[in-house]
């Protein structure tokens, strides 16, 4: 990790703010800032090849998706061209990166060192979320007024779409039982979905919010979160039942939501400008407080690879894009 550290560090800077029960938490170190060059407006979500230590950003607003060298802590490249790209996943096994386009519905591929593109799957409207699920060997990629595609990496063809009550935000995957827990927000549900059925088999409600946006599965715990933003709320199901076990409240404009297992921490980005932060006390969630950010940034991704935590930050006034680097302590 000293290595890790040394490769993507331009600056070290201690961010510390906001607190819990009046005391003043310093958990996030902010380690570096890279810039991602002259890209405007709204930033979605993160992929990242652990390989060659690239992460993938969509640049919605720019329609374009940058490819930052982690260790030169510099953009070594930009895919143009695009279409609004929401979601991205990369694909180890066939050296494949997945780009979900909203304003089009495709989905485009490119491949290996050079990202040479290899081709686009038309899904027809509002590609965005995309999760690879090594084990099953498919692609899965939420999309349109209610369905979850699924894509099999080997042919990089749609195999199947599994129907929805309405367009699925984020999803995780159970790889236990071949499950999917989907945020409908439309429906004011989650959607427990058989995927080797094909069909949803369960439904789980929270009706004392709305907008639920963001999710992350606790593998130990065995619990779903998911983020709601109206109001917001952080809200911990029992993956069994769905039965509702905690209840939290969280910072405004929630987008991304992780579990980092190695504290027993959740890491919540939202759009206020503060990276929000939960840690696990044997049967209990509590909250630690929160670090800085800037107003709109809502994307991010933890690597546990890494032991670290990428930001997106827009460009403001204040300053141009870049990814925010945080190194979770102690």
């Amino acid at each position: 990790m000293k290595r890790i550290a040394r490769l993507i560090a331009v600056a070290i800077i201690t961010a510390s703010s906001g607190s819990w029960a009046g005391e003043p938490t310093s958990v996030l170190s902010l380690e570096a800032k890279i810039p991602l060059g002259q890209v405007r407006g709204r930033i979605d979500h993160l992929a990242i090849d652990l390989y060659r230590k690239r992460l993938f950003v969509a640049e919605l607003g720019n329609d374009s998706v940058g490819v930052v060298d982690l260790g030169a802590g510099k953009t070594e490249h930009t895919l143009t061209g695009l279409r609004e790209p929401q979601g991205v996943g990369y694909e180890p096994a066939t050296d494949t990166l997945y780009v979900a386009n909203a304003a089009d519905g495709s989905v485009r591929l490119f491949e290996g060192q050079e990202l040479k593109s290899v081709g686009r799957i038309d899904l027809g409207d509002d590609a965005d979320n995309v999760r690879i699920d090594p084990r099953g060997k498919r692609i899965l990629i939420g999309y349109g007024k209610g369905a979850l595609a699924i894509l099999d990496p080997a042919n990089r063809t749609k195999v199947r779409d599994i129907p929805l009550a309405g367009h699925p935000e984020s999803f995780q995957l159970d790889p236990e039982l071949d499950r999917a827990f989907v945020n409908v927000p439309d429906a004011q549900q989650i959607a427990v979905v058989d995927l080797i059925a094909g069909r949803q088999t369960a439904t789980w409600h929270f009706p004392q919010a709305g907008a639920n946006f963001p999710m992350a599965f606790d593998v130990v715990s065995r619990q779903v979160f998911a983020a709601y933003r109206r109001p917001a709320k952080l809200v911990a199901f029992n993956v069994d039942d769905g039965r509702i076990e905690s209840t939290l409240d969280l910072c405004d404009d929630a987008d991304d939501l992780f579990v980092d297992q190695r504290r027993k921490r959740l890491y919540a980005t939202c759009g206020e400008g503060v990276v929000d932060i939960f840690e696990r006390r044997g049967g209990e969630i509590v909250r630690l407080g929160q670090v800085p950010t800037s107003s709109g940034t809502r994307t991010s991704l933890f690597v546990p690879e890494l032991d670290r935590l990428f930001v997106a930050v827009r460009a403001t006034f204040g300053g141009p894009a870049a990814i925010w680097v945080f190194r979770p302590t102690p």
